[in-house]
């Protein structure tokens, strides 16, 4: 394995789905030795899951399971939860999204695991929290994350339109960053002290957490309104405009005293800057439909291509409505390591979502298929050949 930030750190992965999962991944990104657990046969249920259904490639597994090892074990059966605990035995990292009472019931609990291991990080990640009436409520991102916390609410279009629907995946990847802080955060705890502990996050508070302007201003007691239609908003300098081309950007011009004169030079309307109706904030937000109509008019008269040179020329702060297609063209996302090559060479992936400086991240490998790893894996945890081929002829291994 590269020699990495996290190398010789052994990250056993038993969630399902993402976010959990996800956590798992970033770690595996700076060398973590992430060993994945999956129910034989049909493995981890996000394995399925795809855009294109019928297709050979797993797209969604390989941006979540990358790097890591499959142990695919039977956990209702004695043998595979002996085999499980052995491995934690020797862990630094336990994730899991298992519904409390299956914790329990499967002794996977963190008082089982960390009886057996105190150095271990017993990463807990649920969708409403561990405490109160709804602890064992099973949620997904797009009922936790994004509908229960206003997110979905407030993104609509405008208040009499359905709720907007979240885009897979969109809540719970920030919520595994979520988790794998709480994590890092627990190893430097445990460097201080030499103790492991346990370390909780869920859907609902990370969601609570990005709509945190909305709720907190409602805590202090005031109203939150939906967003107004645009034609309605009331500042037309930030907001979004429709190219000739069809394409639509979104321009954020707040700091006005400064950029609005060479705005409007570089848009060809230098004779808006001394008209009354525009010449003070107070007035350009009395007048923000008659601004955004102007504006409307002159941003039709030129393609994207030209209103992005055009735009950056004058320093202003705006950003294109790009479609999917375009991050794999996006010359942008791979200079900052956003988007970077398989180690096979074969395509991209998405990579964790931060940098250390003088820490090279991993090539990213290809997720494994269900079970590649079992025999390494509990050959590593000290298994005979003999032991391992009796686990395998009682069923253990699906």
């Amino acid at each position: 394995m590269t020699e990495s930030l996290f190398s010789g750190l052994k990250v056993v992965d038993c969630a399902s789905w993402i976010a959990g999962p996800a956590a798992a991944t970033i770690m595996s990104d700076f060398g973590a030795d992430v060993i994945k657990i999956e129910p034989p046969g049909v493995g981890d249920p996000w394995r399925g899951r795809g855009p294109l259904p019928g297709r050979p490639v797993d797209y969604y597994w390989q941006l979540t399971s990358r790097n890591k090892r499959s142990l695919a074990i039977d956990l209702k059966h004695e043998d595979g939860i002996a085999a499980l605990h052995r491995l934690i035995a020797s862990a630094d990292v336990f994730v899991t999204n298992f519904p409390l009472p299956v914790r329990d019931r499967l002794k996977l609990s963190a008082d089982h695991l960390m009886a057996l291991n105190p150095r271990l990080i017993y990463a807990s990640f649920t969708a409403y929290g561990e405490e109160g009436a709804e602890a064992a409520k099973t949620g997904f991102d797009s009922t936790a994350y994004w509908a229960r916390t206003g997110l979905m609410d407030q993104v609509r279009a405008e208040a009499t339109t359905p709720p907007a629907r979240s885009m897979p995946g969109m809540g719970d990847h920030p919520s595994a960053t979520g988790l794998y802080a709480a994590i890092v955060t627990a190893l430097y705890r445990r460097e201080k002290t030499g103790k492991g502990g346990v370390v909780k996050s869920s859907l609902l508070q990370n969601g609570l957490w990005a709509n945190g302007c909305a709720v907190q201003t409602r805590l202090f007691g005031e109203h939150v309104a939906h967003r107004p239609v645009r034609e309605d908003a009331p500042n037309a300098l930030a907001g979004h405009y429709q190219t000739r081309d069809g394409r639509w950007f979104i321009m954020a011009l707040y700091n006005e005293q400064r950029q609005l004169r060479g705005f409007l030079s570089a848009i060809g309307r230098p004779d808006l800057t001394d008209d009354p109706r525009f010449a003070t904030d107070a007035a350009r937000k009395a007048n923000a439909r008659v601004l955004l109509g102007i504006l409307d008019a002159e941003f039709a008269k030129r393609d994207l291509a030209d209103w992005r040179v055009i735009l950056d020329g004058v320093g202003i702060t705006f950003g294109i409505v790009a479609t999917v297609d375009e991050a794999l063209d996006d010359e942008q996302m791979q200079a900052c390591g956003a988007l970077v090559p398989f180690a096979d060479g074969n395509g991209l992936t998405i990579s964790a979502p931060f940098h250390i400086d003088g820490v090279e991240k991993i090539a990213p490998r290809r997720a494994p298929d269900i079970g590649q790893h079992n025999e390494s894996v509990l050959a590593e945890t000290g298994y005979s050949a003999e032991e391992i081929g009796r686990l395998r002829g009682l069923g253990v291994f699906g």
